[in-house]
Parts: structure tokens; sequence; C-alpha cells
């Protein structure tokens, strides 16, 4: 958060397995078929794209598994198919064509089958396996309920599975009155009873089953009565468990603490479970941050894992640590690193490993040795890299993606990176893309910003043109080359906008001074960094200084609202998506209270605390009465993390102030707008808002009639 062009086949010839075959009257999603009247990219563009995932490489390292999923506007879902190539490149070949998903897959066998979750009827999601061909599809699981992910052990005798357990902290009315079967009350008596976009009902615990080649038996809880996640919500999966190079010991991530404990800490640990003892020891014992992503060494003797320091901040610098399995020594090998870790792999000779990390603007792949310490670039470029496989010979297969095009698969080699996949060629070839250049910003307190600036298609520079400020969310995440789904950069930009997406305090990349700033500063200095990047651009003769307006969603639609009361006439007009409006209020509604104790500094009661009442006191609500501008208002009514009601008093607020204002709630999403029909609403509505205030009337016939 990539890709010479070539034609991709997306129909083989290969013809599947009768267990395969779909009923006629199913309706499975195909590639849309696509063609551009434009020649710009559109909202339509956007919609057929291929989403290419998960590349997979088979052990022998001649083999490419990987996922493409397209979406239906009338079916409204997504469909995410399986594909194989050759590692040296060429056209895939399509593996499976059924209406459900198929997901997680990975070789086993030797390369000889191919194991992966698909729906099973009324069973749910269960593991399946089928022959490297496609052939032989068959389900291997039928456990109760489904379920969310897997991970075979080496020797592939055993499988460890996510299941959902109930939450037995989290009551419903007939557990406690069994007299009344249909109350549908949830009875709370602790923290933390919802996430995310769902109420806690049920929790992930690991299994281990036994594994004949046929069918998982078995299965064993191995924290049995324990009332904790294994792995954590809301995102964790497969990537929480590494088995031993022995298949005897298990590792798995969980944050064993429950209620106010759990709502307020982000320590995580490393458990290592034996099998034959049935023992668990905590590795990371003392360790007060997240702990996450293990991966034993080839050999097994050396395991890896990200882990952050400090309890309670989820966005702090992610190490490399590893520990000697035998002596139980472990280490930092990121000391002198100072920027965080989002991916990690070992090479197959296990004397180093490879990683992924935001670094100043963009995300390349980088190789640190485990003895010397010595860190070397491996892959960059004007690009986010996604995915590391390294192969035998030394070389990596990839994903690449940038703010012109989605992933796509890249191998990376000692004389450089070739592109392997070309799944949206037929899409682009239509179409002329935006341009986009790196500016340094000066800031006010004397720093430079790095700055992306997304020009539109046949940009001139004679011409002036509107303009957009976004504005990042997480607070913490990269504004490096990423690419977005809904927040698309290009989509605005070939709308006829210059897109001005600053690198702001807060961000990762810059290290990690930059990346903290933020937390207790939020209407501080990112504030400044944002006005000081819009008044860098007003600069340029193309830049229409009247015609600017700023957007962004989650800590980005926080920024929306507090702009709007401190812009001093910079901006026509605001959108803000699941942003904070009043501070006050978002403390206690956010679920993870671990985020609100440290990015605001602590409640707003601690009269005593002048970080929190500095926080509370510059609340975005606490400056509408200098609200004048244009804004629209975008929530999902699933949000657990911003709720919807934060959106309606800023919509409330406005309305009542008399400022022009427009409001969408989606009863049916959470923090994102997932649903294709609903995506394609909200980019409509998006780009009806911005030309209606920032397009000239000549230009923007249906801005009269709204």
């Amino acid at each position: 958060m990539s890709n010479s062009f070539k034609s991709v086949i997306m129909m083989s010839s290969l013809i599947l397995a009768a267990s395969c075959a779909e009923k006629a009257d199913e309706n499975i999603i195909e590639r849309p078929e696509y063609k551009s009247e434009s020649q710009i990219f559109d909202i339509d563009a956007l919609q057929a794209l291929g989403r290419v995932s998960d590349p997979q490489v088979s052990p022998d390292g001649s083999k490419i598994l990987f996922g493409i999923s397209y979406e239906s506007v009338e079916q409204n879902k997504s469909n995410n198919e399986l594909y194989v190539m050759d590692a040296t490149g060429g056209d895939p070949t399509r593996l499976t064509r059924t209406a459900a998903s198929e997901n997680g897959a990975v070789w086993i066998a030797n390369g000889e089958k191919i194991a992966f979750m698909a729906v099973d009827g009324d069973n749910g999601m269960q593991l399946w396996t089928m022959n490297a061909d496609g052939s032989g599809r068959k389900a291997v699981s039928s456990v109760d309920g489904g379920i969310e992910g897997f991970l075979f052990s080496p020797d592939e005798t055993k499988v460890v599975v996510i299941r959902a357990i109930k939450n037995v902290e989290l009551q419903s009315g007939p557990d406690v009155y069994p007299d009344l079967p249909k109350s549908n009350a949830h009875i709370v008596d602790d923290l933390m009873y919802k996430h995310w976009d769902t109420w806690v009902k049920e929790i992930p615990h690991p299994f281990v089953a036994d594994f004949d080649g046929s069918q998982l038996t078995n299965l064993v809880d191995i924290i049995e009565g324990e009332p904790f996640e294994a792995p954590m919500r809301p995102f964790g999966g497969a990537e929480s468990f590494a088995w031993n190079a022995d298949s005897k010991q298990l590792v798995y991530v969980s944050r064993k603490k429950t209620g106010v404990d759990y709502s307020i800490s982000t320590n995580s640990d490393l458990y290592l479970y034996d099998l034959e003892a049935k023992t668990t020891e905590n590795l990371t014992e003392g360790m007060m941050g997240y702990d996450t992503a293990p991966t034993f060494s080839p050999d097994g003797k050396t395991l890896a894992w990200l882990s952050m320091e400090h309890d309670g901040y989820e966005s702090d610098k992610n190490r490399i640590f590893v520990m000697d399995m035998e002596s139980r020594n472990k280490a930092d090998l990121t000391t002198e690193w100072d920027f965080t870790v989002d991916q990690i792999a070992w090479s197959n000779d296990g004397k180093s490993i490879y990683f992924i990390a935001a670094h100043l603007g963009v995300t390349p792949i980088f190789n640190i040795d485990v003895e010397s310490r010595e860190i070397t670039t491996v892959a960059d470029g004007q690009c986010d890299y996604a995915a590391i496989c390294p192969l035998n010979d030394g070389s990596l297969i990839t994903m690449r993606h940038s703010m012109l095009y989605p992933n796509e698969i890249f191998k990376v080699t000692t004389d450089g990176v070739e592109q392997l996949t070309f799944v949206n060629k037929h899409i682009f070839d239509q179409l002329t893309m935006p341009t986009v250049e790196k500016r340094l910003v000066p800031t006010t307190d004397g720093k430079e910003m790095t700055t992306w600036v997304v020009l539109p298609p046949n940009f001139d520079p004679n011409k002036k043109y509107p303009a957009i400020l976004y504005c990042q969310g997480g607070p913490q995440q990269a504004v490096s080359q990423f690419w977005s789904y809904r927040w698309n950069l290009s989509l605005m930009a070939s709308n006829g906008y210059i897109v001005i997406a600053p690198n702001r305090r807060g961000l990762p990349g810059f290290g990690t001074e930059w990346n903290a700033q933020i937390s207790k500063d939020y209407p501080g200095q990112n504030m400044k960094d944002y006005l000081a990047a819009v008044d860098y651009m007003k600069k340029e003769s193309y830049v229409d200084g009247s015609k600017i307006g700023a957007v962004g969603a989650s800590y980005g639609g926080f920024s929306v609202y507090m702009l709007a009361g401190i812009h001093e006439g910079r901006f026509a007009c605001f959108i803000s998506h699941a942003g904070i409006f009043n501070m006050e209020t978002q403390y206690l509604e956010t679920e993870e209270m671990w985020f609100a104790n440290w990015d605001m500094g602590g409640a707003y009661w601690e009269k005593d605390n002048a970080a929190a009442q500095r926080t509370f006191a510059n609340s975005p609500h606490r400056f509408v009465d200098k609200w004048d501008t244009p804004i629209l208002v975008t929530h999902g009514e699933y949000d657990y993390r911003i709720l919807a009601s934060q959106g309606m008093m800023a919509f409330n607020a406005a309305k009542l102030r008399g400022v022009p204002a427009e409001m969408v709630i989606f009863p049916d999403e959470n923090h994102w707008i997932l649903k294709p029909q609903n995506a394609i609403l909200w980019q409509r509505i998006f780009f009806r808002w911005l030309d209606r205030w920032l397009k000239p009337a000549a230009e923007n016939t249906e801005a009269a009639s709204v």
C-alpha cells in the first residue's frame, strides 16, 4: 500500500475435472469487456481492472501460482480465480472457473498439488486441494463453521487452521435467559465488545489437524479454554504462524488479554507450542509492543519476526528481530536502520533476510545480512513493491505497483527487473495516463517534504487547472507510490485535476522522528505541512489558486474537518470520508483505546494532562464558527473505528451554519466502501461535488442542476 506489456490469456484450454464443473445457471464473474471512448482513465476503467494477488513460487522455482480477481457491478461482488505461469514469463494458464472465490493458494506435495480455501456449499469456507493442472479438485476439510486460514507443516502431515469459536466474554439475551430465544440483545460488562465492523461474538483460535494427503482429521485447539485471539483481529491470518523445520513445533501470535486490558494494549507475543509435549512458551516475554510475522530460517535454527518497542503505539517502528532457537538469545538487526519494516522473508541460504519498507516516498525491497547487518537495496524506483518470494538462484518473484498502474508480477535478478504478467495491458493500451512528479516542498519549520504531484493526461503548462489536496489517512500510513481502488490519484488527475499529495509529518519512510511527530499533535505541524504544500503549488502558473479542494478519509477526513476551520480561504470545497469531527466523542466511541490514548495523549477528563487537553481544545468541532466552504461528508454505518455519527455531526454543523453541504451514508459499509455498486456511486458523487465547485460552469453542465 507495477509492471514491457504483453497480453494475458484469460481463458485457458485447460479442461477442468468434473468435480470442478459448475451448473449452467451459475454466474461466473469473468474479465469484463472494456473499450474506452475517451482514452482517459475513468471509473469504468478502474472497475474493469484485474486485481493480481498472492504470488507463490513452486518448490522447484519453475512456476508461479497467483490470483486474479474481477468485480461484477451487476452481481455487486468480486471473484478471485487461480492461475499458474512459468517463472521465466509467458502466458498464464487459468486453473479455476467457479462462481465463488479461491483464496490463500499454496503449493504442496512437492509442487504436484495446490491447496486453497473455497466455500463448500453450506459448510462455509473449507480447505481444498487439486492437482497442479487444476484437475482433481477436492474438499479435504469439513470444519463446523468453516475456516479463515491455514498453514501446512513442512512435512505436510500437519495443518494449522484458523477457526472462529464463540466469545464467552460477550453474552446474548438467550445466553442469560434461555426462555427468551428470540431476544437479540448484546449484554456487555467489559471492553472490547465490538471491533472494526462487527460485534465480537466470535474469536479466532488455532487448531492443529493431521493430514494424510486426502483429509484433515483430529483437530485440536491448541489454546483451548483461553479467551484470546490467535491470530489477532481484524487483519491477522496465516502470516501469524510459523512451523519449525521438523514440523514438531508451531509459533503463533496472540495478545493474551481481554476486556479493558485488551483495548488499551498492543502487547502481542510469539508463543512456541510443542506438539508432542503440548507445552507453550512465550518467546517474547518482556517485549512490550506488537510482535508479529514470525518466520523460521530454512534450517529452523533461527526465528525472525517484526517487533515494535512501545505498548500502545500501533505505528511504532517495526524492527527485524532474530532469535537463536537453541540459546533463545535475540537481537535487533535494525538498530542502525531508522525506518519501519513492512514484510520480511528469509533468503534460501538463510544468511540474509529480504524486507520491504517505505523509504523516502517509495517502497523498495532491501536485504539485510544477518551477521554483518549490512543493508543493500535489491529493487527500487518510482514504485512500491508488495511481495517477496525468493528463488534458489538468488532472484525474487514480487509484485509491483505505482500511482499509474495496479499490481503486476515481476522478477528481480542481478540484471534488473522484468515484468512477467500483463493482466491489464488491454486496458492501459487504450488510455493516456497522468504523469507523476516528485517535489521537495519547504515546510514552515525549515525542513523539506516529499510531495507527489499528479498531472492530468495531456497536461498543458500553459493552461490553468483546478487542484486537489490529498490528505492521507492512518494517520501514519505512507504516501508512497500506492495504488487504490477508492482513493485513486490517477483517477482524480484524469478528471482534470492536479493532485497534490504531501508526505506530511506523521508518515513513515522519513525516519522515526518524522513519523512520530504527529502523535499528540493532530492539529499542529502536519496541518502546517498541508498548507505549505498548497501555498507552494499555488505559485505554479498552471494551478488555479481559487479552485483548490481538499479531500481525505479517516485521519485524512479529520484533516479536512480541521482545515475547514483554519484554511483562511485557501480551499473552494472539501470532501471528508470517515473522518473524526469531535475528538471528545471520538475518544469514547472508538473501539481500540490504545490508539486514542497514544495519539490523543489521554482522556479529556485528565485536566492535568497537558497533551490531552491540547488535543481536545483543538478538535475540529471547535472551529465550526469559521466554516464557510462547501463540504461533502460520506461515512459507513458499520464503521466502528470512527462512528458514522462523526460525519452526521459535521454535516449537521455545516447546514446549521448555512454552509453548502451534502452527506452520503452507506448502511452496509465499514471504514471503507467495498461493494462494487457502492464504490461506483461514491466515485460519481465524489467527482460531481468537485466539479460543481472547482470547474467553470461552462465545463460543468451537470453542476447547474445539482
